[in-house]
């Protein structure tokens, strides 16, 4: 199969390389073209998808918000051939996904929502938790791709599900890593051995992927993203877009928090860095 796939940063890269290692052809997009470059020999390096998206079979877009997405779907709407399989990986609009889902079906094109969740390392370990929306014969169809790059693969309805779905993941992520920001916030404050504490965490009923892997971080103030603020903030801004007059008062805090951290330059930093939201009140 000949697949064009669209954005390899952190997450796109490794989980376009992947699909290389299935066997299939890959062809590398990237709005910085050094990223996509980068890639080669894995992968075969694309300057301008106009020249190659009536070659393939099934296009892929993991970019970065959902501006960038209508982008690159006015594009692929426009050049793609009737019946080529377009997936959106993005996590963006599900209002924004059941448009393109609309304007592809018209132009007899198959439209795939299809957000992740695992990080850096899912998409490197190839271990990810991906939940799809859109017709049920299309995800079966791209079924066996999904099961390279992910071990929990969800179908989860119509068009749009998936980003539903994504959304609700983030809401509960922010209950998560605000928890462990304020409980090692609190630790400290009571001269706590914050390695020890964290040691308790993720040895009880209190552990999750976000203390085992960002509790540490968290401590040491390492902030190398695997996951960044700004695109967490976005995903957080859509949360509260959907959530309409329901009263989620972790979502909104949350929110609130990161926002703080973005005014204060922390964009590029890993999600981990909402610690410094306390640091900083405590100095």
């Amino acid at each position: 199969m000949k697949v064009l796939w669209i954005g390899t940063g952190v997450m796109g890269a490794p989980m376009a390389k992947h699909v290389r290692k299935a066997g299939h052809t890959v062809y590398a997009y990237n709005r910085t073209a050094s990223k996509a470059k980068a890639l080669e020999p894995d992968l075969i390096f694309c300057d301008d998808i106009k020249k190659i998206i009536k070659d393939v079979d099934i296009i892929f877009t993991i970019v970065g918000f959902p501006q960038d997405v209508k982008d690159v779907y006015d594009t692929i709407l426009e050049e793609a051939n009737p019946k080529t399989i377009c997936v959106d990986m993005t996590t963006s609009s599900p209002t924004l996904a059941k448009e393109i889902y609309k304007k592809g079906t018209a132009k007899d094109l198959y439209i795939l929502d299809a957000p992740v969740t695992g990080g850096d390392l899912g998409a490197i370990n190839g271990n990810l938790s991906i939940m799809v929306g859109g017709d049920i014969d299309t995800y079966k169809k791209v079924l066996p791709l999904f099961q390279v790059m992910g071990k929990t693969v969800t179908y989860m309805g119509q068009a749009g599900s998936g980003m539903y779905a994504k959304l609700v993941n983030q809401t509960v992520i922010a209950g998560n890593i605000i928890g462990i920001a304020e409980g090692l916030t609190l630790a400290k404050s009571k001269n706590l051995d914050l390695d020890s504490m964290l040691n308790v965490i993720v040895g009880g009923s209190a552990s999750s992927w976000q203390a085992q892997f960002n509790g540490r971080k968290m401590i040491d103030k390492d902030y190398k993203p695997g996951f960044f603020i700004k695109h967490y903030l976005k995903d957080l801004k859509l949360a509260m877009d959907e959530k309409e007059n329901l009263d989620l008062k972790v979502l909104e805090t949350v929110t609130k928090a990161y926002q703080v951290l973005s005014d204060k330059g922390f964009n590029e930093k890993g999600t981990q860095a909402i610690i410094e939201y306390y640091i900083q009140k405590m100095m």
